[in-house]
């Protein structure tokens, strides 16, 4: 994520992931130091996006657009589908075609916490109701909606995403794939069997996916890539296994933790290549 190098400018921003050699971002409006609000700039500031990555042979792969699509304030929930529709409408001119969100929760003050209501037959209806209003103009715009499968959200687990997928029937509604968010609190004993489950529902939904770790089930993983439990080398060859290309997008880390993390992720792609060539 773009964010996770903090630089005076877009143009340090982007050198400064470069030097890893990582061209594949998912880009956070905050790395183009806007100098308003995002709904006043982000016309002009897409094309710049556009134009600096392309000229590093960088990769959008996909841009921020978190809601809380079930938010228990109509009012928010307003705002946060506007936000929405409005980067939705402009990804495009930063050069991708991904717009990455997540589900939401009930909870009063985080979207990324748990609520029993995320539970609620009520809540799911709340979320149709917003993916309704979000997924035509993502069908016009030939833009990808891709949510994050996560416990504390209401799409908690692989079940439930497909499910949504399944319902709204639109080509258009995909999946961050992040391994380190769908296990239940007495699921990692079981990761091999949770993983290949999530990927047996939901690989053909894949947009991109993401790279974090874990160090205990119920809760979205926290840690860097590589240091926690997450089976990376079996992760890895799930998503190397994809009839498709999928970027990995490391975050929940620090810029000094991004070299190991990203060695890491080499070493098992590498490794799974090897063994398929074999």
């Amino acid at each position: 994520m773009s964010g996770t190098f903090a630089r005076p400018s877009l143009s340090e921003t982007l050198d400064a992931i470069l030097a890893h050699d990582i061209r594949h971002l998912q880009f956070n409006w905050a790395s183009a130091h806007p100098q308003g609000p995002l709904d006043e700039e982000i016309d002009n500031i897409c094309p710049v996006i556009r134009e600096e990555t392309a000229k590093r042979d960088m990769v959008i792969a996909a841009v921020a657009g978190n809601a809380n699509m079930v938010d228990v304030d109509p009012e928010r929930r307003r705002a946060a589908i506007k936000r929405l529709l409005m980067i939705i409408g402009a990804c495009r001119s930063a050069g991708t075609d991904v717009v990455v969100t997540c589900t939401g929760s009930r909870h009063p003050e985080s979207m990324w916490r748990h609520h029993p209501d995320n539970a609620s037959k009520e809540t799911w209806e709340v979320l149709h109701a917003t993916l309704e209003q979000v997924l035509p103009a993502a069908e016009a715009a030939g833009v990808t909606v891709a949510f994050e499968p996560e416990i504390n959200n209401v799409a908690s687990d692989a079940r439930k995403s497909r499910r949504l997928i399944d319902e709204m029937g639109s080509a258009n509604l995909k999946v961050v794939m992040d391994a380190a968010n769908i296990f239940g609190k007495d699921d990692l004993p079981r990761m091999r069997e949770v993983l290949d489950e999530a990927f047996d529902l939901l690989g053909d939904h894949v947009a991109i996916a993401h790279g974090k770790d874990l160090d205990h089930g119920g809760d979205a993983g926290h840690l860097a890539a590589g240091t926690g439990k997450l089976d990376y080398a079996h992760y890895v060859a799930l998503l190397s296994e994809l009839d498709f290309d999928v970027p990995i997008i490391l975050h929940g880390l620090s810029e000094q933790q991004v070299p190991a993390s990203a060695a890491m992720l080499r070493r098992h792609a590498a490794a799974h290549q090897s063994q398929a060539q074999a």
